[in-house]
């Protein structure tokens, strides 16, 4: 993965992890405008995802993003919302970290 995907990358989660936050307002408040405004970060972020789909390929773009999202929007819901993950789901997002960086890690030359 080069800098310049890990700054689209980067940028898709951090639209991603906002927009799912406006929808979990919207969730509790139920304003059209702010579903409006969760989905056009929605359609930003997956345009920033295919920056990264035309650098990685679709399976390589779409697992990083996942588990970025993952993380993120854990961390979110953690620390703004305060929500608990139970020690199983926690479990989970770290296999999940360690399954991303076997897939991403760099291979060498190919032939």
């Amino acid at each position: 993965m080069t800098a310049m995907t890990f700054v689209w990358l980067s940028g898709a989660t951090a639209v991603f992890v906002a927009a799912n936050a406006i929808l979990k307002v919207y969730a509790t408040k139920g304003q059209l405008p702010i579903l409006i405004g969760a989905l056009a970060l929605f359609c930003i972020g997956n345009w920033l995802m295919v920056q990264v789909m035309k650098a990685n390929g679709l399976g390589l773009a779409i697992a990083l993003s996942a588990i970025f999202q993952l993380v993120a929007i854990s961390v979110l819901a953690i620390f703004v919302f305060g929500e608990r993950p139970t020690s199983l789901q926690m479990a989970g997002m770290l296999l999940g970290i360690v399954a991303v960086a076997m897939i991403a890690w760099p291979t060498g030359a190919r032939a």
